[in-house]
Order: structure tokens, then C-alpha cells, then sequence
């Protein structure tokens, strides 16, 4: 029996896909091993959203060779669709498979596997079919991810994205509250829907959107919670909020990337908005969801971001008050057309202004959590961390329960005490939750 071992790179779509593929490999019969050890053949899903990502990808390749160096290599994902040229030249690559037909991958392996080299080239951009990649089980963890939509249209002038993963592609409704009965069915309590760009779902069917899929993923017997991966902001308007208000499961907890405080630096990158536009969509939240948690991305050193431009973002951000944020320096991106802006930032510019929003940010995520101590919350409880076991809340911030008992899985009532180090110490209150 051949041995074949994962490494996922990137963001929850990736995780998901790799999750996929892994249930592929296991229905022919191979068996699934840990990366770091000896394995036959290496799946390695590589993402390119930024210059170390690519980095990053290609060291996880070399790796793997180290590892097995009579290894059979494949790369899929982002990196491959983008520059398959560049992962060919890595020494031991055996199987170049972008970001189509990953359906077909162990069928690729077997039909090429005494080959030295063999490329699935596809052309993304003129892929119209949500590509069927479906999950019955995820392996060692509490919450299921469900991929529900693909692509991307909104061409930010800084990523790379679309041009690695097409246009907008939804999955069928049926077929996504069907896996997320399944989920259900294996003893998943808690989803998240996932997708490159998730605000576009139903756009390219008609018929229905992400609020009517919300809406009946809610009704499915077994589930308590429903997340969402990362969200345009301009969708959560009044109209959408009111409409999902009665979706009694879906958590409070909304990842609105904000990428720049600025209007001037907002426009250059493209982005569909301006920050008044967007405090209102944040304020809309807040009305709607007193306890909602708005976490954020943010770049800086943007091509052209002056001095004036980065205050007007750290500005901002004290105006918003984030309870978490992502922070990200600029990568060029060839084929963006942000590449070739002139005023290029330098990077240890970047390096300040990165401590600077992250000191910002810091300071509202902890100004959020200390409006919870002393209240009773609901945590799913995850994984062992030493003496203590993790969960998240509704709204995704982190407890730690001293105790000796698995609770992976498990629903506790915990009583928030103090925070330490961006997490809470508490205490359970209540046994008999299941």
C-alpha cells in the first residue's frame, strides 16, 4: 500500500480542497500519513497570495524531496496555477496540477507515476463549473469547512487571485446543504462556509444568494453554529443584516477585510468602497448583533501610500475599534497592475507602519475582550494546549479551560475570569450541555 502524505499552505478554500483530495487518495486505497515523515507520494497545495507564499510553497517542495528523495512530487493549487513554469524547475516535481480537475488527481498519479514530469495545464479563466470536490469527514477536528463558491471578479489592483482561480463559480444549493447534512450526520456541530470570494454566491445562478443559503443551512437538524470565511464588506447592508437576522445559528462573528483607512489608497487598490460606506456596514452589525466580533486585513505600504495617507488608516482604526486584525505588508505581484505603480514603498517603512497598526489593533482587541469578563459564555471546545483545553466563543475568541477531561467537541457554559495573552482563562459553569 502506497503512503501519501499533505501539506496545505494558504487560506480555508486550500484547507478544504486539500481535505478533499486526501478523501480521494483514501477511497483508492492509499494510506494517509504525516508529512513530516516517510511517504510515497507528497501532495503539496500551494498558495501565492504573496511573494513569501511562493517562497514558502517552494521550500515545503524541497522539503518533501528531502525527505523521500525517490518521492513522487505533486504541486497543486494557487503557485501552480499561476507559475507552473517556475514550479517545473524545482528539482523532484513529478505532477503539476493548477487549480482545475484536482477531481481527477489520483487518476493523473497513477496514469503518470512512472513518468519523470507530467503538467495539467488548464485555462482558469475561461472555467465556468464549480468543481465538485466533496467532504464526508474531516479528520481530527471539531469544526467542518464546506466550499461554496470559487473565483473571484473584483480584480483588486494589488492580487493575484483571480487571475490563479477564474471567475465566480457557485455550488449548487442542494448539493452544499446535502454535505452539510452529512457533516451533520458524522457528528459536526459547527460549520464554516468557505470561498475565494463567498459574497458572490448564487450571483452567477440566479435564483438564490449567500443570505438564502444561510437561511436553509440554518434548518439542517445537528448543526448549532455557522460561520462564514472572509466577507466583502458591502454585502452585510441593512437589507442583507435584516434578512439573515433569522438565521438563529450563524455566529457573530464577521471578517470584513478593510485593506486601507485611506479613500485615496482604497481607490488605487481597487477596493468597491469607501471608509465612510464601510463604518456604516461595521455599525449596522453592532446595532443588529451586540456581541458581534468584527475582525479585519490590513495592508500597508501600498504603492503611493504617503505619510498623510497611512495616518488617515491609523485613524481609522481607532475609529472602528477591531477586535482582531490580519496585517499584511504589500508584495508585488507580477501581472498586477499595482506592480507597476510608481512610488513603490520601501520596506522598512512598511516594517514601522506594520508595528504601528498592529500596537492599534492590539489595543482594540483587548479594549473588545475586556467588555466580556465576568459573563458566561458558550465555548465549543477544541483541542489540548499543555494543562488546558481550547475553544472559541459564538464570536471566535479563544478560552482556556484548566482541566484533565477531553471536551474536544464538546459544549461547555464557561465563565470568562481574565485574559492573557489574547485569550481567556475560565472556568466551567455548567456540566450538562452535550
Amino acid at each position: 500500500m502506497r503512503k501519501v502524505a499533505f501539506y496545505t499552505l494558504g487560506c480555508k478554500v486550500n484547507q478544504y480542497e486539500t481535505e478533499a483530495i486526501c478523501e480521494l487518495f483514501r477511497k483508492k486505497g492509499y494510506e494517509v500519513c504525516d508529512f513530516e515523515g516517510y511517504a510515497d507520494i507528497y501532495v503539496i497545495n500551494t498558495c501565492t497570495v504573496t511573494g513569501m507564499s511562493d517562497r514558502k510553497s517552494r521550500q515545503i517542495i524541497r522539503r518533501a524531496k528531502s525527505q523521500n528523495e525517490n518521492a513522487y512530487i505533486i504541486v497543486t493549487g494557487c503557485y501552480a496555477q499561476t507559475a507552473p513554469d517556475e514550479v517545473r524547475k524545482i528539482d523532484g516535481v513529478n505532477l503539476v496540477l493548477g487549480t482545475k480537475e484536482r477531481e481527477k488527481i489520483v487518476e493523473l498519479c497513477e496514469a503518470h507515476f512512472s513518468e519523470d514530469f507530467y503538467a495539467c495545464q488548464n485555462d482558469i479563466m475561461h472555467t465556468h463549473d464549480f468543481e465538485p470536490l466533496k467532504i464526508s469527514d474531516f479528520s481530527g477536528r471539531t469544526r467542518a469547512y464546506i466550499k461554496v463558491q470559487e473565483g473571484c471578479n473584483q480584480f483588486c489592483s494589488y492580487c493575484i487571485i483571480p487571475y490563479a482561480r477564474g471567475a465566480i463559480r457557485s455550488r449548487e444549493l442542494s448539493d452544499v446543504l446535502k454535505e452539510t447534512q452529512r457533516l451533520a450526520e458524522s457528528g459536526f456541530t459547527e460549520v464554516t462556509f468557505v470561498g475565494i470570494h463567498i459574497a458572490s454566491y448564487g450571483l452567477d445562478k440566479g435564483g438564490y444568494t449567500l443570505a438564502d443559503l444561510l437561511l436553509a443551512a440554518d434548518k439542517v437538524d445537528g448543526i448549532k453554529r455557522i460561520r462564514l470565511s472572509s466577507i466583502e464588506p458591502m454585502t452585510l447592508n441593512a437589507e442583507f443584516v435584516e434578512k439573515i437576522s433569522g438565521a438563529k445559528k450563524l455566529c457573530h462573528h464577521f471578517h470584513l477585510s478593510l485593506q486601507s483607512g485611506c479613500d485615496e489608497t482604497l481607490k488605487r487598490m481597487n477596493r468597491k468602497y469607501t471608509t465612510d460606506e464601510y463604518f456604516d456596514i461595521v455599525s449596522g452589525l453592532r446595532k443588529a448583533f451586540p456581541d458581534v466580533a468584527i475582525t479585519t486585513d490590513i495592508m500597508v505600504g501600498f504603492p503611493g501610500e504617503t505619510d498623510a495617507e497611512f495616518a488617515k488608516t491609523c485613524a481609522f482604526l481607532e475609529k472602528v475599534s477591531f477586535s482582531a486584525a490580519h496585517i499584511f505588508k504589500y508584495s508585488r505581484r507580477k501581472g498586477t497592475p499595482a506592480d507597476r505603480f510608481p512610488n513603490q514603498v520601501l520596506s522598512e517603512v512598511k516594517a514601522e507602519r506594520s508595528k504601528k497598526v498592529k500596537e492599534i489593533t492590539d489595543k482594540s482587541q483587548l479594549c473588545f475582550m475586556q467588555k466580556f469578563i465576568g459573563t458566561r459564555m458558550e465555548v465549543l471546545f477544541e483541542q489540548r494546549q499543555g494543562a488546558y483545553f481550547e475553544g472559541k466563543t459564538d464570536n471566535y475568541m479563544n478560552v482556556l479551560v484548566k482541566t484533565d477531561r477531553d471536551l474536544s467537541g464538546i459544549y461547555k457554559t464557561v465563565l470568562l475570569k481574565q485574559i492573557k495573552n489574547g485569550s481567556f482563562i475560565g472556568e466551567i459553569v455548567e456540566e450538562n450541555l452535550t
